[in-house]
């Protein structure tokens, strides 16, 4: 059971390093407009991984479509739209998946 929390203490230690070096290392310094360009695409890149690898679950050696997850980010969405705020959006959007399972 330590051993655990030691794993987890040593990830977060280790996270929280390798940013302040990064922030430390790119402070000051100018950075030219093609690198500016390709960091811009980071976030929707990371995003995008991350919703894709939620749509499509691998089960039996086949892959298939999770329709809660996708109905959830369709509400989600389109709550975001409306509303122009993140939190309720979220919450609306994670009542709609546990409904959607559960029914």
């Amino acid at each position: 059971m330590w051993t655990n929390w030691i794993l987890i203490g040593l990830l977060a230690v280790t996270t929280y390093i390798s940013r302040i070096i990064g922030i430390e290392v790119m402070k000051g310094r100018k950075t030219s407009s093609t690198l500016r360009l390709y960091f811009n695409y980071v976030p929707a890149g990371i995003l995008s991984a991350l919703v894709v690898s939620q749509l499509f679950i691998s089960k039996d050696s086949q892959i298939q479509i999770s329709f809660p997850i996708i109905i959830g980010g369709l509400v989600t969405a389109l709550t975001i739209k409306i509303s122009k705020s993140f939190l309720p959006s979220v919450i609306v959007g994670i009542v709609s998946g546990l409904l959607i399972r559960n029914l």
